[in-house]
């Protein structure tokens, strides 16, 4: 009996373990780039940063650099011909304590910016639950701080003048209405003040609003069945959600009523003591031809801006505030 030949072909060698026949993966050759290493990947996030950046050096610290500079010496901002005194400006800016007193009137705006705070604070935390005709009153809110600065200041000259639009509505209740709204310091500056709170409340309250409105709904939900009021809601959910905002707001209220300017400077030019620090420092540089003195007068107003900053970061600081 003869053996006959297996016309079988030979059995398949087994797949390696991980790897299918069908697919073939690439391996990366040891010393081989990845498209994330080349140099254009790396330079391309800089690039986007070019434009906002070269805007940000020229119109920004490349005038503050020439205002420090400016400082140092006696120019009158006409002439070409810049001579350095040292620091005779500062020395003379602060041996004379009358150009300091200025800074009193800015206790009117600053009270007025906790006035404002409270107020949008109010608003914004009534105005994100369901209202009716909600979005028309956060319109009439925010509407002020769209409207020029000059032009508010020519509105409210009219309305506090002799005779003008506050006289006649206080006629109507009988009030006497015989009386200078801008002409002792103590009206005139708490006038401008009131002006400033009609004007900047729509800024923090949109602040608030967009803080308030990032808080998940859930928490809402969870307190109403929990049987929260809505002062409790504020109290544990909106008060420390919107914090970091809270601080933001301070730090602009405290550095605005330091450098407030366009209201009192179109309203009163200064007059009736109502000059800021800023007004003072715009009339040496323009009335008086001292663009040295001025350029002092705003490095000494911006280290003083940026002191009060580091102290409040340094007593209040950001806390992240996790609530879900």
């Amino acid at each position: 009996m003869t053996r006959t030949a297996s016309t079988a072909s030979p059995p398949a060698p087994a797949a390696e373990p991980g790897r299918t026949g069908k697919s073939h993966s690439r391996r990366r050759t040891p010393g081989a780039a990845s498209w994330r290493d080349r140099p254009s990947r790396r330079i391309t996030p800089w690039l986007f940063l070019l434009a906002p950046l070269v805007l940000l050096v020229t119109f920004t610290y490349v005038p503050v650099g020439n205002m420090i500079y400016y400082s140092f010496t006696d120019w009158d901002g006409v002439s070409p011909d810049r001579n350095f005194v040292g620091g005779e400006n500062y020395t003379e800016l602060f041996t004379r304590p009358e150009l300091f007193k200025v800074f009193a009137v800015s206790l009117y705006y600053l009270a007025a910016s906790a006035v404002q705070i409270v107020v949008a604070l109010y608003f914004a935390a009534v105005l994100s639950f369901d209202l009716r005709f909600r979005n028309l009153f956060k319109g009439i809110l925010f509407f002020p701080y769209l409207i020029n600065g000059v032009a508010i200041g020519f509105v409210f000259l009219y309305f506090f003048q002799d005779g003008g639009t506050l006289d006649s509505v206080l006629s109507w209740f009988g009030a006497d209405p015989a009386r200078a709204w801008l002409g002792s310091p103590e009206s005139a500056n708490t006038s401008l003040a009131g002006v400033s709170v009609w004007r900047f409340t729509g800024l923090n309250f949109v602040l608030f609003l967009g803080a308030i409105q990032s808080i998940p709904g859930e928490l809402y939900e969870a307190a109403e069945l929990d049987g929260a009021t809505r002062w409790q809601q504020f109290r544990h959910i909106i008060a420390p959600s919107i914090r970091p905002v809270l601080s933001l707001s301070v730090i602009l209220a405290i550095s605005g009523s330091l450098s407030v300017f366009e209201i009192p400077y179109i309203m009163t030019g200064g007059a009736t003591e109502t000059s800021t620090f800023v007004i003072q420092t715009v009339k040496f540089a323009f009335q008086f031809n001292k663009t040295g003195l001025a350029s002092a007068c705003a490095v000494v107003l911006l280290v003083i801006i940026l002191l009060i900053t580091w102290i409040q970061r340094r007593i209040v600081p950001d806390e992240k505030v996790d609530l879900v």
